[in-house]
């Protein structure tokens, strides 16, 4: 694999012996003559949703005509900022990527409108802001995480003639399946009295009470979201928690941290067997110790036609941080490979 480190003393550019042009050091980071000089990549996108237009937030790290990844972040309403960690191992590789804050969240317009926390209206968004880009086949590969994988998938089964290569990143292709790995394997691996106590706290709504997170962060996060113990966590991801939309986090994803409850089009959705009608190169990503069950998103690679899976073994659901050399080695090795 071509580190960007050799690419950084060699000028002019050069091209590898697939003619892919690879960009030197100037060149990557070089804004000029660009709409967004003078914010450093950072841009605001117009949106056209059925309430009207809005705007979302993105900034580019980058320039690559060969690589261009545009990220999806999870929650839903959690922010790009769990995705900051990136920076320490994309440019370095000469990748060019696109932080992106889907609609309600973080640094983007955050409507009241709860009709607009749907999934396909969050598809035909994620493809305005992909032609306002100017991604396409020849260079757009997206990734998505958690939330951003359920979205990912089904961009790329109504939209997947734009895509070059797509990564879903520790999400299963079924959530009724996840709620039951959740129920009959992570629920019985916690101490019974501790299980118990955060069953009647969410049976009585109680979501508020300090002593459900207080049960949540040991027995919970910090064994299956983050394997890290929590004053451990790095700023991005504290910044994420701190920026999450609430309202749409728990309109869709629902108040329970035991898989998905929240409205119909998101715990019931399921598209395990719609998998193969996506013939892009598709990686799927998955930790050990992950909310997800491994085992469905290794069998997730192979109903692909062009389906290849990457095991974190020591990670979690947040395995770029907790799993990060495995994560990011697997994820650069892929998009080199699509590339040619």
């Amino acid at each position: 694999m071509k580190s960007f480190r050799s690419v950084m003393r060699l000028s002019p550019a050069t091209a590898d012996t697939t003619g892919n042009h690879t960009p030197t050091l100037s060149e990557y980071f070089d804004y000029s003559g660009k709409e967004v000089e003078l914010s450093g990549g950072a841009r605001m996108i117009d949106i056209a949703t059925p309430s009207g237009d809005f705007k979302v937030w993105t900034k580019r790290v980058g320039n690559n005509p060969s690589i261009k990844l545009l990220l999806l972040h999870g929650g839903p309403g959690g922010t790009h900022e769990a995705f900051e960690c990136f920076d320490s191992y994309l440019p370095k590789e000469g990748i060019e990527y696109y932080y992106y804050d889907q609609l309600g969240s973080h640094r983007s317009d955050q409507p009241e409108d709860t009709s607009l926390w749907e999934i396909p209206r969050f598809v035909e968004e994620v493809e305005q802001v992909r032609q306002a880009l100017g991604l396409d086949k020849s260079n757009f590969y997206l990734l998505g995480h958690s939330w951003g994988g359920i979205l990912a998938m089904e961009y790329a089964l109504k939209y997947q003639q734009n895509l070059k290569g797509l990564i879903i990143s520790n999400m299963m292709a079924s959530v009724p399946e996840y709620n039951k790995y959740a129920d009959e394997v992570l629920g019985p691996k916690m101490d019974p009295e501790v299980l118990a106590e955060l069953k009647q706290l969410e049976e009585a709504n109680d979501f508020t009470n300090p002593r459900y997170m207080e049960l949540l962060l040991p027995n919970f996060y910090t064994k299956h979201a983050l394997r890290m113990p929590v004053a451990q966590w790095p700023d991005p991801v504290n910044r994420m928690f701190n920026h999450m939309n609430q309202t749409v986090y728990m309109q869709m994803q629902g108040p329970s941290e035991f898989g998905i409850r929240g409205n119909a089009s998101l715990k019931n959705w399921d598209r395990s067997k719609d998998l193969p009608s996506i013939k892009v190169p598709t990686l799927t990503i998955g930790g050990q110790h992950d909310t997800m069950d491994p085992a469905h998103m290794k069998w997730m690679a192979s109903q692909f036609p062009d389906g290849r899976y990457l095991h974190c073994p020591d990670g979690s659901h947040m395995a770029m941080y907790d799993d990060n050399k495995t994560y990011f080695e697997g994820l650069i090795r892929f998009m080199k490979e699509v590339a040619g």
